[in-house]
C-alpha cells in the first residue's frame, strides 16, 4: 500500500464532522452581527460580473458613457453590490442550511465605485417556528452594507428557513 494512501485512510477515519453556521435557536430578535472581512470591489470584478450576467448597461462597462452621465468613474453594477454584501452575511446567517425565502425593502444608497470596500452588518428582526417544515424556523434579518467611509451603500431585509437543533 502506498504510504500516502494509509495516511489518507487514517485521516478520514479520525475526521469528525462539525456543523457549520448558526441554527434557529441562535437567532433572537435584536441580536446584531458585524460580519467580518469586507470586500474591495475592483474594476475587473465589475466588468466580469456585468458581462457574465449579460448586464450590458454601458454605465457599468464604459467609462466615457458613465462620465457623460455624471459619474466620476464607472460605477459598480448594483446587483454586484447586492451579491457582495449578501455573500458577506452567509457565514453568520445562513450557512447552517435552509432555503432562501426572499428579499424585501431593498434600497441602494451611495454609488459604489471600483476600489471601494464594502462591509456588512445584520440584525435579527424576527424568528418563528415553521408551521409547514418540521425541523425548521423562519428567520428575517435586516442587513446594511456600508463602504470604507461608513456611507450606506445598500440595505434590505431577507428571510431564510433555518435548521433547528431540536
Amino acid at each position: 500500500m502506498n504510504p500516502n494512501e494509509s495516511l489518507v485512510a487514517r485521516l478520514k477515519g479520525e475526521a469528525r464532522l462539525r456543523p457549520r453556521g448558526n441554527r434557529f435557536e441562535d437567532f433572537t430578535p435584536g441580536l446584531r452581527f458585524t460580519h467580518h472581512w469586507g470586500r474591495t470591489i475592483t474594476e475587473a470584478d465589475n466588468t466580469l460580473f456585468s458581462t457574465l450576467t449579460l448586464h450590458y448597461n454601458p454605465h457599468y462597462t464604459n467609462l466615457a458613457f458613465a462620465q457623460a452621465h455624471g459619474h466620476r468613474a464607472t460605477p459598480v453594477n448594483p446587483l454586484l453590490v447586492f451579491n457582495t454584501v449578501f455573500g458577506l452575511t452567509v457565514e453568520d446567517l445562513s450557512e447552517g442550511g435552509g432555503p432562501f425565502l426572499g428579499v424585501e425593502s431593498l434600497v441602494y444608497g451611495v454609488t459604489v465605485y471600483p476600489g471601494d470596500t464594502v462591509y456588512a452588518s445584520s440584525e435579527v428582526l424576527s424568528a418563528r417556528i415553521s408551521e409547514n417544515r418540521p425541523g425548521f424556523g423562519i428567520v428575517t434579518w435586516a442587513t446594511r452594507g456600508i463602504n470604507q467611509r461608513d456611507e450606506e451603500v445598500i440595505s434590505y431585509q431577507r428571510s431564510n428557513l433555518v435548521r433547528r437543533r431540536k
